[in-house]
């Protein structure tokens, strides 16, 4: 392998299939790859991640291993069962950061104990569009300088922990109305107005990482912010004076590769600004970083990318290594924080106890692809309370049975809105649980909870108030 293979290598974060390493990452980590990114389909318990940690790390001690750990609706360690942390939504409903600060500290140490170096959060977006399909409940809320602060919190306390953060989507993915894993979203409003303030304060705690949004801001250029110049090197560099590592958001997304292959977006970000590139999300092969280090060394050789720069992002990527194996595990924080702050997040107004019996209807809406199918709905949480449960599809529930009807972000959902005000019309007396964003309360809701999120412990929280 030649010195600029080596280099372009370093700077490849891909995933992969399986619950253990295949034999072509773990001969690439030995050959210096910089990372490989962890998804849901490669944890099927605590132990099996760290051993298969520990084979990756055996391989190269400085390979970043990372994996998407919001909490709330986005987990992959509980992706078989939901989360036991609320997500930022939640911790945004609580409004105090030092709760914040703590759950992201229990994320931090469960994540440290089984070998990860860096998570690929907070989401530290302003959710300023209502009909936004991929930020919502991700978000800390739709108020920049409350977003700003509980970002601050979220990652020092994930970084006193010894787990780097990685602040996303830059420079702002909450003004959109497009899932940038469908197609390419474009945000009319200048960052500068709003979305930058929550980036500026995780630069200023010190944030090891911040990752690129597949987006469009025209009033700071026409391309995708993770292949603009403009983006990833004049405003976060130049103008906001970051200097961690950039990290790419998954290079096959639609916001970014339509129209382009994967090969060449990979250039064009390293080009941009970019140090680390993240793949795999669906081309999980060793072809793609095959082909993806081919393009590099081309491009150094034709002249489109210089050897200095693709030196730069290698070290950064060395860099955050460093970092990580210099901290090893420092906090320790119990993961009751996580229940704790979902009780305080859980919002309700009318009479929503239950009886000992109730039907639940759970109405389903668009699977986000950013969080995958994870089990959601309060049923599960209300049988574990000695409720006698049946789970129905519309409204045949015996008189004297409760009625609870949950739905995800009725406010973008018009059809359910629909379904929901009748089943309210027959049902007055039907608790209406929401587990998205709370922005649309039917005037026939009169027994109502707002979770703020789909966590199980979101769950557990408005289970408790339906059976205390």
């Amino acid at each position: 392998m030649t010195p600029i293979e080596r280099l372009a290598l370093r700077c490849l974060s891909p995933g992969f299939t399986g619950s253990s390493a295949p034999d072509w990452v773990r001969r690439r980590a030995a050959s210096g790859l910089g990372g490989v990114v962890l998804y849901g389909r490669n944890v099927q318990d605590l132990a099996q991640l760290t051993a298969l940690n520990a084979a990756l790390h055996a391989e190269r001690p400085g390979l970043l291993v990372a994996i998407d750990e919001e909490g709330g609706d986005v987990t992959r360690l509980e992706a078989r069962t939901g989360s036991s942390y609320p997500g930022n939504l939640a911790l945004g409903a609580a409004g105090d950061p030092s709760l914040t600060s703590d759950v992201a500290g229990a994320i931090g140490t469960q994540l440290a104990e089984v070998g990860i170096d860096i998570d690929l959060a907070p989401v530290v977006d302003v959710n300023t569009n209502p009909q936004n399909p991929v930020i919502g409940v991700r978000s800390f809320g739709s108020d920049a300088a409350a977003v700003a602060v509980h970002s601050e919190a979220w990652i020092t306390g994930l970084q006193g922990a010894g787990v780097a953060a990685c602040a996303k989507h830059f420079p702002g993915h909450g003004d959109t109305s497009v899932d940038s894993h469908l197609g390419l979203p474009v945000v009319e409003e200048d960052p500068h107005v709003r979305a930058l303030e929550p980036f500026r304060a995780a630069i200023g705690c010190g944030v090891q990482a911040i990752m690129s949004a597949h987006i469009v801001a025209p009033a700071i250029d026409v391309l995708p912010a993770t292949i603009s110049r403009r983006v990833m090197t004049g405003l976060l560099r130049d103008e906001l004076g970051f200097s961690g590592l950039a990290v790419s958001d998954a290079l096959e997304m639609r916001g970014v590769s339509d129209g382009r292959d994967v090969a060449g977006a990979a250039v064009r970000a390293l080009v941009a600004g970019c140090d680390a590139l993240c793949i795999g999300g669906h081309l999980a092969g060793e072809e793609v970083v095959d082909e993806i280090v081919r393009a590099v060394v081309a491009a150094v050789e034709e002249g489109r990318i210089s050897e200095q720069r693709l030196h730069e992002a290698a070290s950064r990527v060395d860099a955050l290594a460093a970092w990580r194996q210099g901290r090893g595990s420092r906090t320790h924080v119990s993961n009751e924080v996580g229940i704790v702050a979902a009780r305080r997040a859980v919002k309700s107004e009318g009479p929503v106890r239950v009886g000992n019996e109730a039907v639940v209807v759970r109405l389903e809406g668009p699977r986000s692809i950013a969080a995958g199918d994870v089990p959601w709905g309060v049923a599960a949480s209300l049988a574990a309370r000695g409720v006698k449960v049946t789970a129905a599809q519309d409204l045949d529930a015996p008189a004297g049975t409760s009625l609870v009807l949950v739905v995800r972000d009725l406010h973008r959902l018009p059809e359910q809105r629909q379904v929901i005000e009748g089943l309210l019309a027959r049902r007055p007396d039907a608790i209406l649980v929401e587990m998205g964003v709370p922005a649309c309360r039917p005037p026939g809701a009169h027994s109502y909870i707002a979770t703020n999120g789909s966590a199980r412990v979101c769950a557990e929280a408005a289970a408790d108030l339906m059976t205390r």
